[in-house]
């Protein structure tokens, strides 16, 4: 995709204004105020121009800018018209704005920077005829000064003196506040193109730099602190990628990396966004947010940018099938996917490193299994333990053996690629969550329960939750029905307070969940773990408990190797 209004044209395209009919049926003008939407036009242009290399040089104090690329170049001709209001190459009719893959079309951004600055443009096309010029443009967008220039094919735009005729806009906001603008602006840039060499300076000075890749997943952790590319899964198929953080792993404590694109652009779509998060429900800890970016490439018929200056607001058609896509995406994701790979090595490490260096829960519970491994993890349930397995779907082999108990709270396990310590309560809770997210009913009870002081948001709650509750005296009401898992558990009656000061019935399961699974310190025979590690990695989301605690600590068998040192040579490791 090339663009052809600021920073080359298509190699076989020539820039041309745009008839009146057409300006009038796009969106409004683009708006520029600031550095970061400078920044935004050239480098959008220097995509469309097929760049692969990109530098962009920023002055805050000095209100410049400038943008290099190695694209597609321009001629005298096509430099001559690159700043004229709605001069384009990339449409000429009205149907051609729901067309264009291009990420600029309107040809106005050249024009607003001309009326705002002073606007400089060195260009050369690719050829071995071809020459370099500069052009100087007046606050109109007309050529004002023309000269050659000894220039490698590709652009140079400068921007200087930004806002000097409408100094009330440098005041919002600060240089400072610009920059930092500039710097998220060019983040989002690199995820979408991360083919892309992208180098950026400050004052003249490099600043940093990114190596490009195939994929996002290796940008994410050039610009995240303490994020590694072991930490990142991603997914790609049918015009959907998708790169998230590992949630026993890294999340935040605000939804500001759940990052969407289409086409290459950063935009807002907020029902993707919302699918998104939702799709790490119960996956991270409370109040924190997932890293995720997701970018979608669509047949332009399906979209329509022309509804905001900055086009970072889309109408997308067929919205509600794309989530349901993205959703899918997401469970393949969340899974486990096989832990031989390298993708828990870093906590391995960690954990060597540290070695080198120097809940309460009422009552115990049983796992229930028998050889056929049909039975669930029933822990003193009224319900019979009938096929636990068959009401989880996305069943994974089972490729982990149970060798031991550790401190009766870890199950020790080895795996094709080492071992791995699995803590037993919340694996047990994540697959006791995602059987009443499948299975939740009620049963009536031989005798009430009565519950006293009870405020009416905790009566109303219970209520919701389908639980028969009714008054039983002053301050008193009689519980008539209650969740199968807590039918037969002593300490019942705390359990139905706890489910009354729940938000939702997600969060009753949650609270179910939590109390049933058992409890750490309870011993457990080879069989009984043998049963939770096959259950366990039946679950659809396997990596955390329902609290988005990591539930599996993996260490690869190279990680011991390196430990112990069986690298080396027999008589170099005895000094011979």
């Amino acid at each position: 995709m090339m663009r052809a209004d600021v920073m080359g044209t298509l190699p076989s395209g020539q820039i041309q204004s745009l008839a009146q009919e057409v300006v009038y049926l796009m969106a409004a003008g683009e708006v520029i105020d600031s550095l970061s939407a400078v920044v935004r036009e050239l480098v959008e242009n220097a995509l469309d121009a097929g760049a692969t290399r990109i530098t962009i040089s920023v002055w805050p104090s000095r209100w410049q800018v400038r943008v290099a690329d190695n694209g597609c170049g321009m001629d005298l001709a096509n430099l001559s018209r690159a700043a004229i209001a709605h001069a384009t190459s990339k449409i000429s009719t009205y149907p051609d704005l729901f067309t264009t893959q291009s990420l600029g079309f309107r040809g106005e951004a050249l024009h607003s920077i001309a009326q705002l600055s002073q606007l400089e443009i060195c260009s050369r096309s690719h050829g071995p005829e071809a020459s370099g010029y500069q052009v100087n443009y007046d606050n109109s967008g007309l050529p004002d000064e023309i000269s050659d220039a000894a220039i490698a094919p590709g652009t140079v735009v400068t921007v200087r003196h930004l806002f000097e005729n409408w100094p009330a806009r440098r005041q919002m906001p600060t240089a400072d506040s610009q920059l930092k603008a500039v710097v998220a602006l060019i983040h989002q840039f690199m995820l979408c193109h991360p083919q892309v060499i992208w180098q950026l300076e400050k004052d003249g000075t490099p600043w940093f730099s990114l190596w490009p890749s195939r994929t996002a997943k290796s940008i994410i952790p050039q610009l995240l602190r303490n994020v590694y590319d072991t930490d990142i899964n991603e997914y790609q198929a049918d015009g959907l990628y998708l790169a998230i953080g590992l949630p026993d792993r890294c999340h935040r404590r605000r939804p500001d990396w759940v990052r969407v694109a289409i086409n290459g652009r950063s935009v807002a779509v907020d029902e993707l966004m919302q699918t998104l998060i939702a799709g790490f429900r119960r996956t991270i800890p409370r109040d924190r947010y997932p890293i995720c970016f997701l970018h979608l490439t669509l047949p332009p018929a399906q979209l329509d940018w022309n509804r905001h200056p900055a086009k970072s607001e889309i109408y997308v058609q067929g919205l509600s099938k794309l989530c349901e896509q993205v959703t899918g995406a997401l469970e393949k994701l969340l899974r486990i996917d096989d832990l031989s790979e390298s993708a828990q090595t870093y906590r391995g490490a960690a954990l060597i490193k540290a070695a080198e260096a120097e809940g309460e829960y009422a009552v115990s519970r049983q796992i229930q299994s028998d050889s056929s491994d049909t039975e669930g993890l029933v822990a003193n349930q009224h319900v019979p333990p009938q096929s636990l397995s068959d009401t989880l779907p996305g069943s994974l082999p089972g490729d982990l053996i149970a060798i031991a108990q550790v401190k009766d709270t870890y199950i020790l396990a080895e795996h094709a690629g080492g071992v791995c310590l699995i803590e037993q309560h919340i694996a047990h809770e994540r697959v006791l969550f995602e059987q009443l997210q499948q299975r939740w009913q009620l049963v009536p009870l031989a005798s009430p329960i009565v519950l006293s002081d009870l405020s009416e948001r905790q009566v109303e709650q219970l209520d919701e939750l389908g639980i028969v509750i009714a008054p039983f005296g002053e301050n008193l009401w009689a519980i008539r029905t209650i969740p199968e898992p807590l039918y037969d558990r002593g300490d019942r009656t705390e359990a139905l307070i706890e489910l009354s000061l729940g938000a939702n019935l997600e969060a009753a399961l949650v609270a179910t969940a939590c109390r049933t699974a058992i409890r750490n310190g309870t011993s457990l025979t080879i069989a009984e773990m043998q049963t939770l590690l096959n259950q366990w990695q039946r679950t659809q989301k396997p990596r955390t408990c329902p609290h988005g605690r990591p539930i599996c600590l993996t260490l690869k068998e190279s990680s011991l190797a390196k430990y112990f040192r069986r690298g080396w040579m027999i008589g170099k490791s005895h000094g011979i």
